[in-house]
C-alpha cells in the first residue's frame, strides 16, 4: 500500500506556512495570471517564488504551479515567460491547455494534467502519458471503482480531489458566470452565481394593441431549497481508507481562496487520517473526531461527492453561508515576543480577550498558531479581561511582531454569514 501525497492549497504566505506546519507533502500555488483563482487575492507574485520554494524545500515538500486556465493567442508569450521564470523553483506545472503542454515540453518542465481536462478513462490517461504528462488529476465525476480501473490499466501518477468546494459544472468547466457577469470561470474569474438564491416569476407572452401585458402578474417564487445550483462540499474523511487502498498518488485539498485556519485544520485532519490508515489504526472514533475538526472551519454541508456514483438532489446544499462551528473575530496585533519567557505581547484593538478564550495568531512566518489563554498579565499584574485599547501578555508558542490575533468564537444564529 503506497503512501499518498497530501497536497495542500496556499493562497498566501500564512496559508503556505500553515500547510507545511500541518504536514503537507506538497503545496500548489498560483502566480496571479493564467490560473483558476486569478481574480481572487489568493495568489503569489514572481518575487515571492524564491521564498515559497525555499520554505517548501526546508520541509521536504514539493511545489506545484497552477497554470490551468484556458490560454488565448496573445497570452502565449506571457505564459512562456512565466514558465521559464518558475522552472528553477517548482516541481511541476498543473495545466489545462494543450498549448501550455507544448511549452512545458519545450522547456523540459514536468506537468500534471488538470481536472479541467476531464481525464475519466484509461484511454485518455494513456494518451496523456504518451504526451509526456507525469500525472493526471482525475475528472471529478470519477467514482472510486472507475479510479481503481484506470490505475490498474495505466502506469501514471494520479491525483484526486478529496476535500473542499465542488462545482456544479462538469470538472469545473462552467459558463454561468461568463454569461451572467462577463467573467469566465475558465479564466479564474468566477463570480459564483451558483451559490446564490434564485427567483422565479411569470413573464406574459401576450400583449394588447398598446404592448401592455394581458395577464400581468407580480407573483414571484423563491426556489426552495434556495441554493438549487450550489453543490455540497466534499469530505472524504469518512472513507479515506478506500482512497488510500485505491492507489491514488496524491490527495488534493481544494481551497486556494480559503483562509489560513481552513488550511491548517483540513491538512492536519487528512495528515492524521492517512497516517492512521497506513498504520492500521483508522477507527470510527477517529473518523468522527476528524470530521468534527474539519467542521470547525469554513464549510458548507458535507457530502461524498461523486465517489459513489452520479449526482442526485442530495448533492446540493440548502445553506448559502458557511456552517462552521466557529467564527474568527479580530482582536489585534502582536507587539512583541519574548523568546526566553515564551510570552507574546498583544495589542487589543477590537475584540476583548479573557482567560479561557481560544485565539489564533496568523503571520507570514508563524503560519497559524492556536492556543487557549490560561493566564494574562499587564505591568506585573494578573488580569482576567483585556479590553479594547489595552495590551496584555500571554504564554504563547513562537509568534512574531506584526502577526494578527483573532478570537475563535462559537458561531451563533446572529453570526450567520460570518467567516
Amino acid at each position: 500500500m503506497k503512501k499518498p501525497e497530501i497536497l495542500a492549497p496556499a493562497g498566501d504566505m500564512v496559508c503556505l506556512q500553515a500547510a507545511l506546519d500541518s504536514g503537507a507533502d506538497a503545496v500548489y500555488i498560483g502566480l496571479g495570471d493564467f490560473n483558476m483563482r486569478a481574480r481572487s487575492s489568493a495568489n503569489f507574485n514572481k518575487n515571492d517564488l524564491p521564498e515559497v520554494s525555499s520554505r517548501c524545500k526546508k520541509y521536504n515538500a514539493k511545489l506545484y504551479l497552477t497554470l490551468n486556465s484556458i490560454i488565448f493567442e496573445r497570452e502565449l508569450s506571457g505564459v512562456e515567460e512565466m514558465l521559464t521564470f518558475a522552472k528553477p523553483y517548482i516541481d511541476a506545472v498543473i495545466v489545462a491547455d494543450w498549448g501550455v503542454v507544448t511549452l512545458c515540453k519545450k522547456h523540459n518542465i514536468p506537468f500534471h494534467i488538470s481536472t479541467q481536462m476531464s481525464c475519466s478513462n484509461s484511454i485518455s490517461a494513456q494518451f496523456m502519458k504518451d504526451q509526456g504528462a507525469e500525472r493526471i488529476v482525475f475528472a471529478r465525476e470519477c467514482s472510486i471503482d472507475e479510479i481503481k480501473d484506470i490505475i490498474e490499466k495505466v502506469d501514471i501518477e494520479t491525483e484526486a480531489f478529496v476535500h473542499g468546494a465542488q462545482c456544479v459544472a462538469m470538472s469545473g468547466r462552467c459558463f454561468l458566470s461568463h454569461f451572467a457577469y462577463g467573467h469566465s470561470a475558465n479564466r479564474g474569474e468566477c463570480h459564483q452565481p451558483c451559490r446564490r438564491r434564485f427567483l422565479i416569476k411569470p413573464i406574459d407572452r401576450f400583449s394588447d394593441e398598446n404592448g401592455n401585458p394581458i395577464h400581468e402578474s407580480t407573483t414571484e417564487f423563491e426556489v426552495t431549497p434556495h441554493t438549487v445550483l450550489s453543490a455540497k462540499d466534499l469530505c472524504s474523511l469518512p472513507f479515506v481508507e478506500e482512497l488510500v487502498h485505491a492507489g491514488i498518488t496524491s490527495f488534493k485539498i481544494e481551497g486556494r481562496a480559503r483562509n489560513p485556519e481552513y488550511v491548517k485544520n483540513v491538512v492536519a485532519a487528512y495528515r492524521e487520517a492517512v497516517d492512521a490508515v497506513l498504520g492500521n489504526r483508522y477507527t470510527q472514533e477517529m473518523k468522527d473526531r476528524l470530521v468534527e475538526k474539519a467542521k470547525e472551519v469554513f464549510h458548507r454541508d458535507f457530502s461524498t461527492g461523486l465517489f459513489y456514483g452520479r449526482p442526485g438532489k442530495d448533492q446540493f446544499t440548502d445553506t448559502e453561508d458557511s456552517i462552521s462551528k466557529y467564527v474568527k473575530k479580530n482582536v489585534g496585533v502582536v507587539l512583541d515576543y519574548f523568546t526566553k519567557a515564551g510570552v507574546a505581547q498583544i495589542k487589543v484593538q477590537d475584540q476583548p480577550l479573557k482567560i479561557g478564550d481560544t485565539i489564533q495568531i496568523h503571520g507570514n512566518k508563524s503560519g497559524v498558531v492556536e492556543f487557549t489563554i490560561s493566564s494574562m498579565r499587564r505591568d506585573e499584574e494578573d488580569v482576567t479581561i483585556a479590553e479594547k485599547g489595552t495590551w496584555v501578555t500571554v504564554l504563547s508558542p513562537r509568534v512574531r511582531h506584526g502577526d494578527r490575533v483573532y478570537l475563535m468564537a462559537e458561531r451563533t444564529a446572529s453570526m450567520r454569514g460570518s467567516l
